[in-house]
């Protein structure tokens, strides 16, 4: 998948001019847009929750205007699957945090009734919005509250945008503050930054598997049509394929086609961050996620976390996550790793 790069490729990409970062709200739409160069990359898009029940980016496209996250269920395109209805655009929340699922909330599984306790993540404000020539900014705050709806964490998130025409990329730097005597974020597969993806940049299935419909129950999904579908994870290490799930790594690509377009999601871990270098939660049918959280369940037990906050206690996770029209060289990454580590 990697191919050697040489040193003139390599000072060219040193040189690439960043483009203008332009960021608008539109506060009918409860959206904040960013364009990078002249194309759209995201949106900050706060519904509030009797539509999602956390704040995401979304949608999320390619620096060639490529759509790169799944549109089901906010904006179905035709060939998706219908599964994990809470799986939507690039977000950041936990399945268990002192027993309250946030991961899994969604109004569809609200619907059908079911024994979980769910907690919501509230979009709280904008404390900053800045364009710029080279990079753009977005400061945000949001609150986490159990199933009665009183707070359990707040949580402070800053999203610095670049591109290069090459490759768009964000920078989510996150911290969670307890508002209670105690917070537990109990060991537990899903979590926690994540992005679902364009169907197209799945990996390739030939067997049935059962994932969650659009009313939160467990389907069987008979062996699909992979034409047009190229995608594939590799890690630091040189691991391939859905062999990327459980594994520690600095950083993960997921790397593919849309259409005759070379695509790669690449995310990038910090060396701050708990757990560094993290496992990751990579399902080949869509779902890219990183979870520091899960330790036990990666390990098989054999070693557990269940990070823990008092109150007034805070933890911080800094993840940089690049959309690029091209596929990227493991040279290409760790520069950007480099980079990034340095950066925060």
């Amino acid at each position: 998948m990697f191919k050697k790069t040489s040193f003139l490729c390599l000072l060219t990409l040193s040189v690439v001019a960043q483009q203008k970062v332009k960021i608008s709200e539109n506060l009918s739409e409860k959206k904040i847009s960013v364009t990078i160069g002249d194309k759209l990359f995201t949106n900050y898009f706060y519904p509030g929750k009797d539509v999602l029940k956390k704040a995401v980016l979304y949608p999320v496209f390619s620096p060639q205007g490529t759509a790169v996250t799944r549109g089901w269920p906010l904006d179905p395109r035709k060939g998706e699957r219908v599964d994990h209805p809470h799986h939507v655009g690039v977000w950041l929340n936990y399945e268990d945090a002192n027993g309250h699922d946030f991961w899994n909330n969604s109004i569809e599984i609200e619907k059908e009734g079911t024994n979980r306790v769910f907690g919501t993540i509230v979009h709280t404000g904008v404390s900053k919005i800045k364009s710029g020539k080279k990079s753009g900014e977005i400061a945000v705050t949001a609150d986490w509250l159990d199933k009665k709806g009183e707070l359990m964490l707040t949580e402070k998130t800053e999203y610095v945008f670049s591109g290069d025409g090459t490759s768009n990329v964000v920078d989510r730097i996150t911290t969670l503050t307890a508002a209670v005597d105690k917070v537990v974020f109990k060991d537990i597969k899903d979590g926690l930054f994540a992005i679902r993806v364009a169907r197209e940049l799945e990996l390739p299935s030939t067997k049935p598997e059962i994932f969650t419909d659009a009313s939160g129950l467990a389907t069987k999904v008979p062996s699909l049509n992979n034409d047009g579908i190229s995608g594939n994870y590799v890690n630091a290490q040189g691991i391939m394929g859905e062999d990327t799930w459980g594994k520690k790594s600095e950083w993960v690509s997921l790397q593919g086609n849309i259409g005759s377009e070379d695509i790669s999601i690449t995310i990038l871990d910090h060396p701050k961050n708990v757990s560094y270098p993290s496992y990751w939660h990579t399902r080949g049918y869509g779902l890219f996620s990183v979870n520091p959280l899960g330790v036990k369940v990666f390990t098989n037990g054999k070693e557990e976390l269940n990070l823990t906050l008092k109150k007034g206690e805070s933890v911080t996770f800094r993840y940089r996550i690049a959309v690029s029209s091209k596929k990227l060289s493991k040279e290409e990454i760790n520069k950007s790793a480099d980079d990034f580590s340095k950066k925060y």
